[in-house]
């Protein structure tokens, strides 16, 4: 059963709307789990109509890409899903946190799109290149244009990769950094190349089938996690949350979805 809650902006928004007096981390039949966007609060709900009794999945929907986090480690929410474990990595470093990776649940299949180029052999030297500005993003993104031969990266980097690690840069790329939630922007702007997800990009209609290139992740490396935190992923209500988020019901829906080009499931059911 699912119930549904809406938070909009600023983590005092989010302290006020979760301040009913029960904590996040007791043992509850009520599991509150942040995320950001469809098709993850998508997902979320899916999962609270597959959960079963007397558990109840409570999706509280936030604004931007720190809140779900930073109520995660307050204790606000039970669990998040809106993010892959690199990114949650990079957060715990940050901030000390606790987070942790319960499941991958989907990958979405990111890429660069253009507003002028139709493939890779019409980019012209000098194009501006329109990266994330989180540092794992910004990793993936390089790492992509590495594997179609557009860059070269040092060979002690992966994960963490940044602009300064380009050890060739034959087509004299531009790059620009821009908050993710903005990369649409840059494109509708006519930046020649911008990375994107397909859940932002289809905001201007369109889809991983549009991409100039698209990322080759066969390890499902940036796969979107049910996150938890230490002390409670291994309680029965975050179990029972785990169990929903990979079942049937989730697996239709995203394979509905991996018809449509956006994304791939990261999980079999009963595994």
């Amino acid at each position: 059963m699912l119930k549904k809650g809406l938070f909009f902006t600023g983590v005092a928004l989010l302290l006020a709307g979760c301040g009913g007096g029960e904590s996040a981390s007791e043992e509850d039949t009520v599991i509150e789990v942040a995320s950001h966007l469809p098709p993850m609060t998508d997902v979320v709900e899916i999962a609270g109509d597959a959960i079963e009794e007397p558990y109840q999945i409570e999706l509280v929907e936030v604004s931007d890409n720190i809140q779900y986090n930073e109520a995660l480690l307050n204790e606000e929410v039970d669990a998040s899903f809106a993010q892959h474990e690199p990114f949650m990595e990079v957060f715990n470093k940050e901030k000390d946190g606790n987070l942790v990776a319960m499941q991958p649940v989907y990958n979405a299949i990111v890429g660069f799109y253009s507003p002028v180029y139709d493939s890779i052999k019409d980019i012209e030297d000098g194009a501006e290149v329109a990266l994330p500005s989180d540092a794992t993003n910004e990793a993936r993104a390089l790492m992509i244009l590495e594997q179609h031969d557009l860059i070269s990266l040092s060979a002690d980097v992966s994960h963490e990769a940044t602009v300064d690690d380009i050890e060739e840069n034959p087509h004299n790329f531009e790059f620009t950094h821009i908050d993710l939630l903005n990369l649409t922007g840059a494109y509708e702007d006519g930046v020649e190349l911008v990375f994107n997800y397909p859940t932002y990009i289809e905001s201007v209609g369109l889809t991983p089938d549009d991409a100039v290139f698209l990322e080759e992740d066969e390890d499902n490396t940036f796969a979107i996690q049910l996150v938890a935190r230490e002390d409670n992923q291994d309680t029965e209500a975050l179990q029972a949350a785990k169990e929903a988020f990979t079942s049937q019901e989730v697996y239709d829906f995203l394979s509905e979805l991996e018809k449509e080009g956006h994304l791939e499931p990261a999980f079999e059911v009963g595994k």
